[in-house]
């Protein structure tokens, strides 16, 4: 099936500019099919599994007839749970973030009735609800259905196999007759045909069969970690398996970018693929990767269609994919020719339900991980070192560093003090431990003083400058140390161990709007 690009639909410019935002390059399969005849205002009837984009197959189209400036409700949909409820609500957020004006809102059960009350006296044009909650506003008179123009009914087989029935027959009776009405299912039963047959007008059946697809070579792992600790886990990982190649997954193409530049900071040989390059420039990256000149790939799915190279060791999911197929095609890059190979999903908030999904349709158990502490990634790091130093012992010829070791024994050092030095030595240099030096800037022990060319006099307050910190660089608020803010500039304290990467990134990035320079204190400051 030939796949459509969001940029050549007929769509608003605020639409595209935020499915470009969410990581959308291509429509997926049912995206292909039910967005063009939505948009033609025809009944459709579509049959696909959760994960395959459905969503956005009818939200997509949805937000672009639905008029913003009428403040009256404009759409319904209907779910089964008020989780999905809630999914679904959150994704027309994102899709229409740029649409003024426009309003959405979730209603369900187990929320006060008198704050969705509220919110719908506002006037809300799409509202996604579980049956129940909406029968509950109808018969209160806090939701009126005359001026509906599209229904939806997502998820319709749980619906019914959940007794909501007569709840959907409640509501549909109540729609004016004139409106356009959109089935969602996962599969046809004779009750979701009988159905379609009384409340839609010469529907459009769509069918997308998802392809059975295993991976059982590959250990698949996920991890529960707050947005702006993914970078952190990355590199931990990374430091723990210590992959030949890795393949790391983003959702958007600004997202590779920012992760490239955080990565390389850090000190990783690490490149992005991704849909704004050249074919020059993606070439010359995979020439790269393959000849292992990079370690780390990160790459938008899209680009990193047709990757196959046999080394790679592990593949990180940074986002959760939108699609389930995607997850399957992501992770298929490793455990090639009858290697073995590793799967990681950094997994935050609410896309533990898309993880659900994807267990789902794989067929397959993910297992969940703890974070690896940094006192974890020591010992294993001091672990494979000690093997190197054992193999080094069993294998290789030492009789000209042994007259050295003898010569330092002979000045009364003992051969277990010279080892142990040694050890501190080049173990220090393998962790990476060895920092950049600033030199005396002021600070703390332990901590850098940066000066910061803004100040009260641009009404920059210290929860600006940790905002603004964390915003590019991600690192925590509990890190930061002192901050001293005064009219024309500020100073504020960075971890040593952080304090490179900081002043990389921060001289490209902004607090409260405003672009800073930084860099580090002298200390007459």
């Amino acid at each position: 099936m030939e796949k459509l690009r969001f940029f050549d639909l007929d769509l608003k410019d605020e639409i595209k500019r935020a499915v470009e935002d969410m990581g959308f390059e291509e429509t997926t399969p049912i995206q292909s099919l039910a967005i063009p005849y939505i948009l033609k205002k025809r009944d459709v009837i579509g049959q696909a599994q959760t994960g395959t984009g459905k969503t956005a197959a009818f939200g997509i189209p949805l937000l672009e007839m639905v008029n913003p400036e009428n403040k009256k409700l404009q759409a319904v949909i209907l779910c089964p749970t008020r989780e999905l409820a809630i999914q679904v609500a959150e994704e027309l957020r994102k899709l229409s973030k740029y649409i003024k004006k426009l309003n959405v809102l979730p209603i369900y059960g187990g929320q006060p009735i008198e704050r969705q009350i509220k919110a719908l006296k506002k006037g809300v044009q799409i509202i996604i609800g579980t049956p129940g909650r909406v029968m509950d506003h109808m018969r209160r008179g806090t939701l009126k259905m005359n001026n509906v123009k599209i229904m939806v009914l997502d998820e319709a087989d749980e619906m019914l196999d959940m007794g909501f029935r007569e709840d959907i027959e409640f509501v549909l009776e109540d729609m004016p007759y004139e409106r356009q009405t959109l089935l969602f299912s996962a599969t046809m039963s004779k009750p979701i045909l009988n159905l379609t047959k009384k409340y839609l007008n010469d529907p459009e059946f769509l069918k997308v069969v998802h392809q059975e697809m295993t991976v059982p070579e590959i250990q698949q792992i996920y991890f529960e970690v707050k947005e702006k600790m993914k970078l952190e886990l990355l590199s931990r990982l990374i430091d723990v398996y210590n992959p030949k190649l890795s393949l790391v997954f983003c959702n958007t193409k600004k997202r590779v970018d920012t992760l490239v530049t955080h990565l390389q900071v850090r000190g990783f040989l690490a490149d992005g693929l991704h849909g704004d390059m050249t074919q020059r420039q993606r070439d010359n990256v995979m020439a790269k990767f393959r000849s292992s000149q990079i370690e780390i790939l990160v790459a938008t799915d899209v680009a990193a269609r047709g990757i196959d190279v046999d080394d790679i060791e592990a593949v990180f999911n940074y986002d959760v994919p939108n699609d389930d197929e995607y997850y399957v095609h992501r992770i298929g890059r490793t455990g090639r020719a009858g290697r073995t190979g590793r799967a990681f999903t950094f997994v935050s908030g609410r896309e533990i339900y898309q993880l659900r999904d994807i267990q789902k349709f794989t067929k397959t158990k993910i297992e969940q991980h703890k974070i690896p502490s940094l006192a974890d990634v020591e010992e294993i790091r001091t672990d494979k070192f000690l093997e190197k130093v054992k193999s080094v012992i069993n294998n290789a010829d030492l009789t000209k560093y042994i007259h050295l070791v003898e010569g330092l024994m002979e000045e009364d050092y003992t051969s277990v003090e010279t080892s142990a030095a040694l050890l501190k030595i080049f173990m220090s240099k393998d962790n990476g431990s060895e920092e950049e030096s600033f030199g005396d800037t002021g600070a703390s022990q332990g901590m850098v003083r940066f000066f910061i060319n803004v100040g009260r006099k641009q009404r920059i307050k210290a929860k600006d400058i940790v905002k603004g910190i964390a915003e590019e660089t991600g690192l925590s608020s509990q890190l930061i140390g002192k901050i001293d803010i005064f009219d024309k500039f500020s100073f504020v304290e960075i971890p040593e161990s952080n304090a490179k990467e900081f002043l990389s990134l921060m001289n490209r990035g902004n607090i409260k709007g405003k672009s800073v320079n930084v860099e580090p204190a002298n200390r007459k400051n």
